[in-house]
């Protein structure tokens, strides 16, 4: 299975990447594809899920991507693993800027596909063996407009539809979201920090519930590495989960960018 799941990775990043030409002359650089690719990778003691009300409850491993060109697709997996190495999510979105206007932007997403994992014992010729189950949602859908209100502050939606496949998920999830983010926030001549407050709503069939949530983030300028904290307090809910939840994450950002010649 992990076999497949690499290669469908290298596929579709192969997809997201535009056509380099088979030229031999030299391209003017106004002329010359780029391709950026960032990342991070993050340990932390709480792994929460994509959406906040749900978390792993132990060490887990969170890896992101982002590929684009200067075309407006762009390829953004987010993978989750428990420090014992069981998978508990691999998410391969795909997002398209449908808006670039000024300080408005939106975007449209659709994950494909989504997989969540659960573990447990099963009985296979007579013997009691732990087994790894895949659940799937599809279609999963995202709108995602926000509004740049100065060059460090951004206020925006987002909204997310996911059709659970297995009977034991819920059928219809509805996710709604409002979020400010603070970006680079001085602390010092050398460290920053940024904030990032959401209230949301959340619908799973017949149970639903309003929630809070918020990022906080130190960093060094110049520095890959970052110490993250995130925290989740339901308002009021009829959905099954704690009713406060947190964790603290080391966070290791990279990224490059690559002409095409």
């Amino acid at each position: 299975m992990r076999n497949t799941f690499f290669r469908l990775f290298i596929l579709l990043v192969f997809l997201s990447c535009e056509p380099s030409g088979m030229l031999a002359q030299t391209t003017p650089d106004s002329l010359k594809k780029t391709l950026d690719f960032k990342g991070s990778v993050s340990v932390t003691n709480n792994g929460f899920s994509f959406i906040p009300t749900f978390s792993l409850g132990e060490p887990a491993l969170v890896t992101t991507f982002a590929v684009h060109g200067k075309k407006r697709l762009s390829f953004e997996p987010e993978f989750r693993y428990s420090l014992e190495g069981k998978p508990w999510s691999l998410i391969f979105i795909w997002r398209y800027q449908l808006v670039r206007q000024g300080r408005f932007k939106m975007a449209l997403g659709t994950h494909l596909p989504t997989l969540s994992f659960i573990s447990g014992p099963v009985i296979k010729n007579g013997l009691e063996q732990e087994a790894i189950q895949a659940r799937r949602f599809f279609p999963v859908i995202e709108v995602m407009p926000h509004y740049s209100l100065t060059k460090n502050i951004q206020a925006g939606m987002y909204y997310l539809y996911g059709l659970g496949i297995e009977k034991e998920l819920a059928r219809n999830t509805h996710f709604l979201t409002f979020r400010l983010g603070f970006n680079h926030i001085p602390l010092s001549e050398r460290w920053y920090m940024r904030f990032n407050p959401q209230v949301y709503f959340l619908n799973m069939d017949a149970a639903s519930g309003f929630y809070a949530a918020g990022g906080l983030s130190v960093a060094r300028k110049g520095w890959p590495l970052s110490v993250s904290c995130l925290v989740n307090k339901a308002i009021e809910t009829d959905i099954k989960g704690k009713d406060f939840d947190w964790n603290v994450s080391l966070n290791y950002t990279f990224g490059s960018t690559y002409v095409k010649r």
